[in-house]
């Protein structure tokens, strides 16, 4: 099988340097300098200038458009990948060898599922982010993609999914997906105005489409395995956890934009 996992990559950074990881650098012709030799997400059909409201979508939708001849695609992050075993640094990221071994039995491979354990996937998403852009997924679920709608409403109702946009999936499994995803982003655009929203939170079609992949997944009833992954570096969970204590409680929440 020839195997592409992509590296999304908005800066220099060590990379795993082993066969069937491709770094590609997002939003590129802002972040490019000469020293990045990686491929840049603004050649060929792309979405490269949109980066500051997808994140690493951009990555995923070069991939959909211009790779050829691949039989899976997967994405992790320069920080954060999938592992064969511990410690998690570069020398144990997951092998083409191992994936390849896997797709015999499985179509898509996925992070295991992060749990908010007191929050749904709902509330969590509407008490650190907009609201407005999520119930209008919704409605264009409801209108376009009726078929997914019993599976979004179960996702949302869940207190747990597969977040990070990380995967490995089988050349057609991907094609769907991305199909899916991106005709559901895309409408999205239509549908919110985003003119007024911080850095943070312009990232809007990134954070949606993290929702989306169980949605997909659940509808399409692609065969999956969870496989073990981790990041480089510091996690900030201190940090992390005061936010989220911050913004269930209210604590400086911001006004629910309309």
């Amino acid at each position: 099988m020839k195997i592409e996992i992509l590296v999304a990559a908005h800066k220099k950074f060590p990379m795993p340097e082993v066969e069937g990881y491709l770094p590609v650098l997002v939003g590129a012709k802002k972040n490019y300098k000469p020293d990045i030799p990686y491929q840049r997400d603004d050649e060929g059909e792309n979405i490269s200038a949109k980066n500051p409201n997808y994140n690493e979508l951009t990555a995923i939708y070069w991939a959909w458009k211009n790779l050829k001849n691949v039989d899976a695609v997967g994405l992790v992050h320069y920080r954060r990948l999938f592992f064969e075993k511990k410690p998690y640094n570069l020398n144990n990221a997951i092998s083409v060898e191992k994936v390849q071994k896997l797709l015999q039995e499985y179509d898509v491979l996925l992070p295991k599922k992060r749990n908010y354990y007191i929050e749904t996937n709902y509330s969590h998403y509407i008490h650190a982010h907009h609201k407005e852009p999520l119930d209008k997924t919704r409605e264009i679920i409801k209108k376009s993609y009726p078929a997914y709608l019993k599976a979004f409403d179960k996702v949302m109702k869940s207190k747990k999914a597969h977040m990070f946009n990380m995967f490995i999936m089988k050349s057609r499994a991907f094609d769907s997906y991305c199909t899916f995803m991106f005709g559901i982003l895309s409408k999205l655009e239509n549908e919110i105005d985003i003119s007024d929203y911080s850095v943070q939170e312009a990232r809007v079609f990134g954070y949606i489409s993290e929702l989306l992949m169980d949605v997909w997944l659940y509808t399409t009833n692609e065969s999956y395995k969870e496989i073990p992954w981790g990041q480089i570096g510091s996690k900030h969970l201190v940090k992390k956890a005061i936010s989220f204590v911050n913004r269930k409680f209210g604590i400086g929440k911001r006004q629910t934009h309309f």
